[in-house]
């Protein structure tokens, strides 16, 4: 079997049973197809409405790391090895504003910020987990932890 690595689509993520997309993949032109598709065709589409926020690059990633409770930014961007601040803070926001994630401010010295999914948020997990279960079947990718729980048993 070919290196996916080296053939330039994605590596494996220490410690999750999900790969992060490295820059320029083959992942993210079709992350970018997909898009296209879900703009091009029908916004009345369920599908192509949920492939329009989903497919945007790293939110799958943070739905998942964010499936286990709340997190702070510090957290979250040493989970997402290679995710800029700016990038993490921008792709935060935009769940914000889709209802999928929530910001907590707590009014400490200094200010503690932590973010968590929302029910809406939630409901993205099975889509996560089936992933999971499609990479391990079905492309040969498996978990750094043979051990890891679905992240819907865990939520």
């Amino acid at each position: 079997m070919q290196n996916r690595a080296a053939a330039g689509f994605s590596v494996p993520h220490a410690g999750h049973g999900f790969c992060v997309p490295m820059q320029g993949s083959m992942w993210d032109a079709l992350l970018q197809l997909v898009k296209f598709w879900a703009m091009a065709i029908d916004e009345t589409c369920p599908v192509c409405r949920t492939a329009e926020i989903v497919c945007a690059k790293w939110t799958l990633l943070l739905v998942r790391d964010l499936a286990e409770g709340r997190s702070r930014f510090c957290e979250i961007e040493r989970s997402l090895q290679g995710i800029s601040p700016r990038t993490l803070s921008l792709r935060l926001r935009a769940l914000e504003e889709e209802g999928i994630v929530e910001r907590h401010t707590y009014p400490e010295v200094p200010p503690r910020v932590e973010y968590a999914l929302t029910e809406k948020g939630r409901a993205l997990l099975p889509i996560i987990d089936d992933m999971r279960t499609y990479g391990t079947l079905w492309l040969g990718a498996e978990c750094a932890s043979d051990a890891e729980t679905p992240v819907v048993a865990a939520a």
